[in-house]
């Protein structure tokens, strides 16, 4: 793809990033990118603000700036840490049973849980018991009393297993039990909206010319191909409902409040919320959280394996980073999505990083295209 494809800027010293965001157009198949963007800030300060390719299928509309897709399972990390802001504000606890404040989830066999096993994907919900389909997940209500009646899937505490679509609904009824709002108001109201970050839970339809065109996979087996060989019990989070790559091409899906998956958002969307992260939780003035509420954030609550993705240390909702999926430092943390998006913060360094794409790969923690960004990125911080 030719270079006058790409659009936006990128400040001295990191050139090296435009170059690998433009070599993710000229790769073959599956890895060979449409339309995409990037947003990277380092001390709270944008310095590659980039996007570029197609927002459909057919290659025929522009990607702009403004471009919104949806990130899949990259709304987790946005989904937390609403939940750790609440946490910073003292309304409840990562060592609370989960039931403290959602009395009726203490049903069958689940008063013990707290709130750090739940969303560090210890709490043996990762799959609905009764058979579900897409639309029900449309349903805050009758997911959400399915997960508070059915029976943990293995002792909670003594293994994690991702929990890839029921994670937003139980970490979304705590938002919603504790601070009154839906999570999709509560992140627009106290997190996106005063950091002027375009990530909406629940997209208005006014938004959705903006979205981008979600292209699935190809990969044998589809959803079904995720985890292929791990235990019965992993299967469960993406085989009921399978896991469909072009459901957020439906309005009703963005329209819906699935805080574990239809997270829609720019690069900048994601790269402002985590920029505020790394930059000890104020981004322009506008404070969200604090040092401590950080640390809390990404401390680790279970060091792994996960039983569908295999290593994988979970913090309290974000993932910590391994394999390079953000870079060659462990510190880094985030949230990647199906297909390849993700946000990700590394403190220490104050650096953040939003990627977006309409692509997928087959893969739920990153692909090529994602990692050789954040190499780039980081190799760019560490010269």
């Amino acid at each position: 793809m030719a270079k006058n494809h790409i659009a936006g800027t990128v400040a001295p010293g990191f050139e090296n990033v435009r170059d690998a965001f433009i070599e993710n157009f000229s790769r073959e198949g599956d890895d060979r990118e449409i339309g995409a963007a990037l947003a990277v800030y380092v001390h709270g300060r944008c310095v590659v603000d980039l996007w570029g390719g197609h927002r459909d299928a057919a290659e025929s509309e522009p990607w702009a700036r403004d471009t919104l897709v949806n990130v899949w399972s990259a709304t987790k990390g946005v989904t937390a840490i609403a939940l750790a802001m609440l946490v910073d504000q003292g309304r409840l606890s990562y060592d609370d049973k989960v039931a403290q404040h959602w009395p009726g989830f203490a049903a069958a066999g689940k008063a013990d849980i707290t709130v750090g096993q739940l969303v560090s994907h210890q709490g043996g919900l990762n799959g609905f018991d009764v058979p579900a389909k897409t639309e029900d997940l449309f349903d805050w209500s009758l997911s959400t009393r399915r997960l508070a009646a059915q029976s943990p899937a293995w002792v909670p505490g003594t293994a994690a297993s991702y929990h890839a679509i029921t994670f937003g609904f139980l970490a979304g009824e705590l938002v919603r039990r504790i601070s009154g709002q839906d999570v999709g108001g509560f992140i627009r109201d106290a997190l996106a909206g005063p950091l002027g970050a375009d990530f909406h839970v629940g997209l208005p339809l006014a938004h959705d010319w903006r979205v981008a065109e979600m292209i699935g996979p190809n990969v044998a087996g589809g959803s079904a191909a995720i985890g292929a060989g791990q235990p019965a019990v992993a299967m469960r989070a993406v085989g009921n409902p399978r896991l469909d790559a072009t459901a957020p091409n439906r309005r009703d899906w963005r329209a819906a409040q699935i805080p574990a998956a239809n997270g829609q958002s720019s690069a900048h969307g994601l790269g402002r919320i985590y920029a505020a992260i790394a930059n000890g939780g104020v981004l322009d003035g506008i404070k969200i959280i604090s040092p401590a509420g950080i640390d809390r954030l990404r401390a680790m609550r279970y060091p792994g394996p996960d039983m569908l993705l295999g290593p994988r240390p979970w913090a309290a909702g974000v993932s910590l980073n391994m394999a390079t999926n953000w870079g060659p430092h462990p510190e880094t943390f985030g949230h990647s999505g199906w297909g390849g998006a993700y946000g990700c913060a590394n403190v220490e360094r104050s650096v953040a990083i939003g990627y977006v794409m309409n692509r997928m790969s087959g893969s739920l923690i990153g692909n090529l295209r994602s990692s050789s960004l954040a190499a780039a990125v980081f190799a760019a911080i560490d010269r």
